[in-house]
């Protein structure tokens, strides 16, 4: 399948703060997302508690809902604006602070300690820094990393996955002739020799 002028297009961190900060944010849902809760049971495998990866999280409901579960969250999103309105919107308490492996990043967490929210760029991230994850839910992160990212990006969250971790991606399906994203168009057959 032919993926048309996508494969060369770049979308720039300061093009992403500029949609937060002009309320461009289409991509933002208030419901929880129908599919996490269909395929809820793929992501849990039975488990409580588990540790849960959202790659750029933006200010996803679904965070505070799994957190609510008793499960523990850990997002990232390079938009400051994005993070802070997630826990003003939920009226959620947290505390700010500098992650020392990375320059210039911040770790918002809630009071609570089941949230914690890295602002900085995904490839800033590593195992050593966040930790390895039950579970992964990718509502919008693949589809919104620049094409010629998505090896790089997949190799990373691999490697933030524990032995048994359950990963739940939605993708979107279009002909990318018609629309330069994102979000971008991923073939099946993609995602395949990208995840095995």
């Amino acid at each position: 399948s032919d993926i048309g002028s996508q494969k060369e297009r770049v979308v720039t961190k300061e093009e992403w703060l500029q949609k937060w900060e002009m309320g461009n944010i289409g991509f933002h849902k208030e419901q929880v997302h129908p599919l996490l809760q269909k395929y809820l049971d793929v992501l849990l495998n039975g488990r409580s508690g588990l540790r849960i990866f959202f790659p750029l999280c933006g200010k996803a409901v679904e965070i505070k809902w799994l957190a609510d579960m008793g499960h523990s969250i850990v997002g990232v999103e390079v938009s400051e604006q994005a993070v802070k309105e997630f826990f003003s919107e939920h009226s959620l308490p947290y505390c700010e602070e500098p992650v020392p492996e990375i320059s210039g990043a911040k770790m918002f967490q809630s009071t609570s300690g089941n949230i914690s929210l890295y602002c900085c760029s995904i490839y800033d991230l590593s195992s050593s820094t966040v930790g390895k994850f039950d579970g992964v839910w990718d509502r919008g992160a693949l589809v919104a990393v620049n094409p010629c990212d998505r090896q790089r990006y997949a190799s990373l969250m691999i490697s933030l996955m524990e032995k048994n971790s359950s990963y739940l991606l939605v993708t979107v399906s279009y002909d990318p002739n018609k629309h330069k994203g994102p979000p971008f168009y991923v073939p099946e057959s993609e995602i395949q020799s990208l995840f095995g």
